[in-house]
């Protein structure tokens, strides 16, 4: 499923990355696992402190992973513009001790810890995800989802979705630069927004023709409605010890949480 694409394209590593690191030697449903079971104590923590040794933890993960560092921190700044205008806004919306104003607007210390407390905790968890289970293949990530007893008809439409969002965008390039040929240049004009509509209408017609033209090689290479992975999943002794490592590290953030002024 995944032969066209490059192996930057099939995960966050880039060719240069070494293939085999202390992170993906370990079972693909180990990481998953320990992934879930981490983002969740993050998210149940609540001092800056705890906080902060998750980001730390996470960090790590990074270094294990060998993940080029500044493709996947721009990747995470990408997520935090997302989130950038909400924690802005905190300090001026919860109601709290004020530490400063701002035309008018009194910024609460509760608004700002609130905010603090939201960036630490996403930043964490998603570089956790990152490492753990952004350096997986879609494929073995689906196949890893299965062996965990998730839906398979869910399984395969995540499989196939992660695969075709490429193939779309690749026709979509394609559809821009026939455009560009053309001479096109958009412009606030009836012509233009008709324009990228029938670019939006081209592309669905040309997305339900090549489903079809799949399904029927798909077909024709004896596909039986279950994706086959040439890997058997075996638990070792090194994800007992990560999954023991990961159970320990969550209790002394939890500990921590609690302790934490």
């Amino acid at each position: 499923m995944g032969h066209v694409l490059t192996q930057a394209q099939k995960t966050l590593a880039d060719t240069g990355a070494p293939g085999l690191t202390a992170v993906n030697q370990l079972d693909p449903r180990t990481r998953i696992l320990g992934a879930c079971v981490f983002g969740v104590v993050v998210v149940a923590l609540s001092s800056l402190g705890a906080l902060l040794a998750a980001l730390v933890v996470s960090a790590a993960f990074l270094l294990l992973s060998r993940l080029p560092i500044l493709p996947t921190l721009k990747r995470m700044a990408a997520m935090d513009g997302f989130i950038f205008f909400m924690l802005v806004l905190f300090p001026f919306t919860v109601p709290g001790h004020a530490i400063f104003s701002v035309w008018g607007f009194d910024a609460s210390w509760q608004g700002l810890r609130q905010a603090v407390e939201i960036a630490l905790t996403a930043n964490a968890v998603i570089l956790a995800l990152m490492t753990l289970v952004g350096s997986m293949e879609p494929v073995t990530m689906g196949h890893a989802l299965y062996r965990l007893r998730c839906p398979e008809k869910l399984v395969h439409l995540m499989m196939f979705t992660i695969r075709y969002i490429e193939v779309l965008r690749e026709e979509y390039l394609r559809l821009r630069a026939a455009m560009k040929v053309r001479a096109f240049r958009p412009t606030t004009s009836w012509h233009t927004y008709r324009t990228f509509g029938y670019l939006v209408g081209m592309m669905l017609v040309r997305a339900i023709e090549r489903s079809e033209r799949i399904l029927a090689a798909m077909k024709c290479r004896g596909f039986s409605g279950r994706l086959v992975l040439l890997q058997d999943f075996v638990y070792t002794r090194r994800d007992a010890m990560f999954g023991l490592l990961l159970v320990v590290i969550c209790a002394t953030l939890l500990r921590l949480d609690v302790t934490w002024p």
